[in-house]
């Protein structure tokens, strides 16, 4: 494939650092007629003997909002490693729609390309603005000599105020990012992770910390970013989960143990044992 063959030029230790190229765009290439937009096949990662997933198979669905549950250990954090590429499989594929091998393409690659991760733990410029978090953030050209005259557009603008207005920052917007709650630097990020229009956002427990009401306003914002975006959201808060669930994957052992609803998941004597019964 073309695409795949520039990505494998791209990764010659004789080239330039992937962060000094033009970020890749596979708005074009990226073909999901057949459904899912991304397919993890009998995937395995071994550490050191210890089997942190087990040819786990996941399908996720283009626009549907994901959770993702399990014990300590299950395999979720390694799950959401391969996806993005910081950890290569000993075996398995995982692709980005029916034609983009993610195997094959750097960490970096994969965040400009369309999926986008953000930590349990907010990473935030503490010491900039809420409004110059998300201009940094921005999906543009990271060369250089571009941004040796880089100025923001109007367009760009409004991009900002749209992403300030629905993490509900837009009053924050020239407060030290610093200075925010922990609810709120978590919204900004998931903001600068929006700036760069990913197709596919994985979360990783983005309300442990928060008060009932900073809970609340996240599970609005994850729900009205589904349709847009596809998201998968990995938590153990399980009212939380209960509150935004379509479908919920139980993991166990590097393996799916269940899916379905949130009703089917909680009556599921296999889930009971392993996980709620906790």
């Amino acid at each position: 494939m073309k695409l795949l063959d520039s990505a494998r030029e791209g990764l010659r230790r004789d080239r330039v650092f992937d962060f000094m190229l033009p970020p890749p765009n596979f708005s074009e290439d990226l073909d999901t007629r057949h459904g899912p937009i991304l397919y993890v096949e009998d995937v395995s990662v071994s550490f050191d003997g210890f089997r942190a997933l087990n040819n786990l198979t996941l399908y996720i669905n283009d626009g549907e909002l994901r959770c993702i549950i399990g014990p300590n250990g299950a395999g979720k954090t390694t799950m959401m490693d391969v996806i993005t590429g910081r950890t290569r499989p000993d075996s398995g594929s995982v692709w980005f729609g029916q034609n983009i091998d993610l195997l094959r393409l750097s960490e970096h690659q994969i965040a400009q390309g369309g999926i986008g991760r953000k930590f349990q733990k907010p990473t935030v410029f503490e010491h900039l603005s809420v409004f110059e978090n998300l201009e940094l953030a921005m999906a543009s050209d990271k060369r250089v000599w571009p941004n040796l005259w880089f100025r923001l557009t109007g367009e760009q603008r409004d991009r900002i105020d749209e992403i300030l207005q629905l993490v509900r920052l837009t009053d924050h917007a020239r407060r030290r990012a610093g200075a925010l709650s922990h609810g709120q630097k978590q919204w900004l990020e998931i903001g600068m992770l929006l700036m760069q229009n990913p197709r596919v956002l994985l979360v990783d427990e983005p309300v442990a910390g928060m008060t009932f009401e900073e809970t609340e306003r996240t599970a609005e914002l994850l729900t009205s970013l589904a349709g847009r975006h596809s998201v998968i959201v990995v938590e153990h808060d399980m009212a939380f989960v209960r509150s935004i669930a379509r479908t919920v994957t139980v993991l166990h052992q590097g393996s799916v143990l269940a899916e379905g609803s949130m009703d089917a998941v909680q009556n599921d004597p296999r889930v009971i044992e392993v996980y709620l019964g906790e």
